[in-house]
């Protein structure tokens, strides 16, 4: 076990996170040695329950986390039904053609996609009071040994379930304010994202905002240790973050180009050939800005679409248009092909060579090994 007040907290080997979506990830990371960690926002209760069950009967004991998204506050929008014809009339029809369109140039039949009656809509499952409840109560009956709140401070149901359960609880940063505000709220691990991560992103740099954050909390008298994310696919990265003040890096864009990963083939061998300089950060997706793979789609939206709707309504454009895109890709449509996109960071451009998550884990650790022993010579006797 490494020195680390993060393998000590969670009683890990080494101080690495890995965020995903897939089951398979989690697994296989905990019993590399790292932690994997669920993110199951859009499931339900059932769903993340079946979730939960295949990673307790595989991950051979090994400690895991789940990340949700579950507002402080839930606002007003949020809250009950959307009806068609609220929706009809929250998106205009500019934005609904000229997806369209865009997709018609790409011999993807958009049919039905935006007709918006099939009755009514509710928010995501833990947008909801109710149901931030029921998704916690599923997660706290399994053998967590982290929650994480993946949007603003944790409420207090979470923090409280956290202590009550000896569930240390993270929260994920993108500014030093955002930090000390949730080191105030009773955080236990901070995750600080820079602008280069993949998904949901502020617009600061890991380099720049990670000995921010560090320096702020040391100058507060605070040890809530700190994840280092964004950008980060290497223990090189990893390393040097940790010299800043990390206790060790969250991790999220790697795991996709893994044989594990749910992330359509298509778009793995886009991430495999792919630069630093092949991502985006736009709204078009989702209303706030997400780092994602560049495609026609996302260039289209920066370069001459109309300006975002704001969350939820954009999804409510994008999701619909990108599964199809997705399924079609798959199959083969050349057009699909063309248009499929997915979140990933800048660190893609490090991304070259496909390798199992367990592997992943490996070689983060054999370089962070050269980066400590290349520094501590630099250093003489």
């Amino acid at each position: 076990m490494m020195n680390s007040p993060i393998c000590k907290m969670l009683d890990i080997e080494f101080p690495l996170l890995a965020f995903s979506h897939c089951r398979d990830v989690v697994a296989a990371v905990s019993k590399a040695g790292g932690m994997g960690v669920l993110g199951a926002v859009g499931l339900s209760p059932a769903k993340l329950e079946e979730e939960l069950s295949w990673i307790d009967a595989n991950v051979g004991g090994k400690p895991y986390g789940v990340d949700l998204i579950v507002p402080n506050k839930i606002a007003d929008e949020a809250k009950g039904e959307v009806s068609a014809e609220a929706l009809r009339k929250a998106i205009p029809e500019d934005h609904v053609s000229f997806a369209r369109d865009m997709l018609a140039a790409h011999d993807v039949d958009s049919g039905d996609l935006y007709n918006f009656t099939g009755g009514p809509v509710r928010p995501g499952h833990t947008m909801q009071a109710e149901g931030a409840k029921e998704s916690l109560d599923v997660a706290f009956r399994h053998p967590i040994r982290l929650i994480a709140n993946a949007l603003g401070v944790p409420p207090p149901v979470m923090l409280e379930m956290g202590k009550e359960h000896d569930v240390p609880v993270a929260a994920l940063v993108g500014a030093k304010e955002h930090a000390l505000r949730q080191v105030e709220a009773g955080v236990d691990i901070l995750v600080v994202a820079g602008g280069e991560a993949g998904g949901h992103c502020g617009d600061v740099s890991t380099i720049v905002l990670v000995p921010e954050v560090c320096r702020a909390l040391d100058a507060i008298g605070s040890d809530v240790p700190v994840l280092a994310a964004g950008g980060i696919v290497t223990g090189e990265q990893m390393a040097g973050c940790m010299a800043m003040g990390a206790a060790g890096a969250w991790c999220g864009s790697v795991w996709l180009t893994t044989p594990e990963a749910e992330t359509n083939p298509v778009v793995k061998e886009k991430m495999l050939a792919a630069t630093s300089r092949d991502t985006v950060r736009s709204r078009s997706r989702t209303g706030k800005h997400s780092r994602q793979l560049r495609s026609p789609w996302t260039d289209a939206w920066e370069r001459e679409g109309p300006d975002p709707l704001p969350m939820p309504f954009q999804s409510l454009i994008a999701e619909p248009a990108l599964r199809k895109v997705d399924k079609l890709a798959e199959g083969g449509h050349e057009g699909a092909q063309q248009l499929a996109t997915y979140w990933v960071g800048q660190g893609v451009g490090l991304m070259n060579e496909t390798m199992s998550a367990g592997q992943v884990v490996q070689q983060f650790k054999e370089d962070f090994i050269a980066a400590y022993e290349r520094l501590s010579g630099s250093l003489g006797e």
